[in-house]
């Protein structure tokens, strides 16, 4: 499990802080792109590399022969979250431009541990209530099953919507989904998004994979993921709510009526 020491004792070396902002830069980087952006053999890449991995900065995936790198800004904002935001105003915190391009899209990976059960981490992660303590305010409403429609609502306010792709609980979740909260992201078209929970002794390593995302998206589909796990390590570990965009953004539009919409949705069954 990633240490928060681990985290600070990466970003203290300058080459593994020039390696991040590469991957910040350019999402989705093989070894050899990396060797050929910095001053050094190929073998001190690879073990800054490793350091950033050991971290939790950097996860990689196997596209083929090749092995890919991935920022993971999760551990970071759990720096924030803990150190950072308490002496400043919560809303300042930006959503930034993270780009890749892989055969004409954008994928984005995220990885987390967080000291639960993988029941537990389930029911957070497809319970609408406790899903809008840490999701922006908005619940998420379906019954859970393989191919079944679900809908991301703040009130009356209908944020986004999408498909129960893979329903496996408490292991794996796939779902696509169209975002609907606002002009700018209606055009984006759908994308898609996997939960993978895996229990290592006392947590569970979650990882969540959007994908299939248009080359240049706006950054409103991805960019919110580290506060919305953030906030989530957070709920399951201590109970506590972060006053974090991520957790507050639609709060006060009120909480849906599940009940209604359920039955609304069996009526058209």
């Amino acid at each position: 499990m990633v240490a928060v020491d681990d985290v600070f004792k990466a970003l203290a070396d300058p080459t593994r802080r020039s390696l991040l902002d590469e991957l910040f830069r350019e999402d989705a980087q093989t070894l050899s792109a990396l060797e050929r952006r910095l001053p050094m053999t190929r073998f001190g890449v690879m073990k800054h590399l490793k350091q950033l991995e050991e971290a939790g900065l950097v996860v990689t995936r196997r596209r083929g022969r090749e092995k890919l790198h991935f920022l993971n800004a999760v551990p970071i904002r759990l720096i924030h979250d803990r150190w950072v935001s308490k002496y400043a105003e919560p809303w300042v915190a930006t959503l930034s431009d993270i780009k890749s391009t892989l055969e004409g899209t954008m994928e984005k990976i995220y990885e987390i541990y967080i000291k639960t059960t993988p029941e537990r981490l389930w029911q957070a992660i497809t319970d609408p209530d406790i899903r809008s303590k840490y999701n922006f305010g908005g619940r998420h409403i379906s019954d859970w099953t393989p191919g079944s429609r679900y809908e991301m609502r703040a009130g009356d306010m209908l944020l986004g919507e999408g498909e129960n792709v893979e329903v496996d609980p408490p292991h794996r979740l796939v779902q696509t989904m169209v975002a609907l909260w606002g002009e700018d992201v209606k055009s984006e078209g759908t994308s898609r998004i996997t939960w993978e929970i895996e229990q290592v002794e006392d947590s569970c390593r979650l990882t969540v994979t959007h994908d299939q995302l248009r080359e240049g998206a706006n950054d409103q589909l991805y960019g919110g993921w580290p506060m919305i796990l953030s906030g989530l390590k957070t709920y399951l570990e201590t109970g506590e709510l972060l006053t974090t965009p991520g957790s507050l953004m639609y709060t006060n539009q009120g909480a849906t009526d599940g009940a209604r919409w359920r039955s609304s949705t069996e009526g058209q069954k």
